[in-house]
């Protein structure tokens, strides 16, 4: 297992050492060739500032893999090998899946694709996972469900992965938080890959994580003036929302964790706030006869900046919250049943939106209040 630990790390390093180096090319072309995203009155940037961050992280995430791959096999150590070819198929539809929206996310960056076109190419991707074998089939006692009908199984997976996928493009609304959010999930799920001796899935999480972290970076801390500042894009979104439905996925499958914490929350646990967050927003839009997949500014980092709070400091908060969450999920699980559980998390979260929501609501009139006088 410590070997294991050091390849984790090693390919931790490549994945940094290799984004950090792409990510400064995106900038230099962006810039360019003015490819740029441009400011507008939904969105928080004043300055244009390139979105094609994202481009730099399947590359960094398959290269490095497969060069762990490829000196793995080179190594004569059986117990490597082993390890490493075990069981290839999902991994094969999991690049092929990548690979999908990676593409349809770079078209989308530079040209633009209809939300309509983009499902269709987000449920192709979830059905070459099912096809490789990955789909969640138990739910391990959620909603009083255990074992799943295998056609009710493929239905839920693909609308599992589709929500995930934009889940996350739709939380990346300021600096960090998307990438943030998604490197604790990282590190969480790597966690608990290693401690079940899902050693290739461990290396899979650590590989996202070393593309998030330089991203993360020059997302928060690059200069726009100096051309420094970049962001993920619906590239980053996609190949990073997939990839932790891949992981949540197969954590679901680990029955070593079925004896203590449950499997459904230890796969999702990390994921409840990008998820309940799009479930509220899409339930408001429908409750104002607006269309739920046209973007507006009700997230909940649009309703902390409501509140006057900076980007930094609103992703702070909604990064810890998630690091609280996924914690206390992760312990209460081996005590308290999955429905009670998931019913505490809704009530925190419908509670937690309610008290800023009328915040909001007292200083805008104080505000309002001030402009008269």
């Amino acid at each position: 297992m410590t070997k294991w630990l050091l390849i984790d790390f090693s390919v931790l390093a490549c994945v940094m050492a290799l984004s950090g180096f792409i990510i400064p090319q995106i900038l230099l072309i962006a810039f360019r060739k003015n490819l740029f995203d441009a400011p507008d009155p939904r969105k928080i940037h004043k300055t244009e500032v390139p979105r094609l961050g994202g481009i730099a992280f399947f590359p960094s995430i398959l290269f490095s893999l497969f060069l762990l791959y490829g000196l793995g096999m080179l190594s004569n150590n059986l117990a490597l090998m082993a390890r490493l070819t075990h069981n290839m198929v999902p991994y094969c539809f999991i690049v092929c899946s990548s690979i999908l929206l990676f593409l349809t996310g770079m078209a989308d960056d530079l040209i633009g694709v209809k939300y309509k076109a983009k499902f269709i190419m987000q449920t192709v991707a979830a059905i070459l996972i099912i096809i490789g074998g990955m789909q969640i089939n138990n739910l391990h006692g959620l909603f009083g469900i255990e074992n799943m009908p295998v056609i009710l199984s493929y239905v839920l997976t693909v609308l599992m992965i589709v929500f995930v996928i934009n889940a996350i493009n739709l939380i990346d609304g300021i600096d960090g938080l998307a990438s943030g959010l998604s490197s604790i999930a990282c590190m969480f799920y790597a966690y608990v890959f290693y401690k079940a001796n899902l050693f290739v899935f461990s290396a899979i999480a650590m590989a996202t994580l070393g593309a998030l972290i330089p991203f993360f970076m020059y997302n928060v801390f690059g200069n726009p003036q100096k051309h420094k500042k970049i962001f993920m894009g619906d590239t980053g979104a996609y190949t990073i929302g997939l990839l932790l439905s891949a992981m949540s996925i197969r954590i679901c499958h680990i029955e070593a964790l079925s004896g203590s914490y449950n499997p459904i929350v230890i796969a999702f646990a990390p994921l409840i706030i990008p998820c309940l967050d799009v479930v509220r927003v899409y339930l408001h839009r429908i409750k104002a006869k607006r269309n739920p997949f046209l973007p507006d500014k009700t997230h909940i980092h649009h309703k902390l900046l409501a509140l006057g709070m900076k980007q930094r400091k609103a992703m702070a908060i909604i990064i810890s919250s998630s690091i609280l969450i996924t914690i206390a999920n992760y312990l209460l699980s081996m005590y308290m049943e999955v429905n009670i559980l998931l019913l505490c998390n809704i009530l925190l979260w419908v509670s937690l939106n309610t008290i800023i929501t009328r915040a909001i609501h007292i200083r805008e009139k104080a505000l309002s209040q001030t402009l008269y006088e």
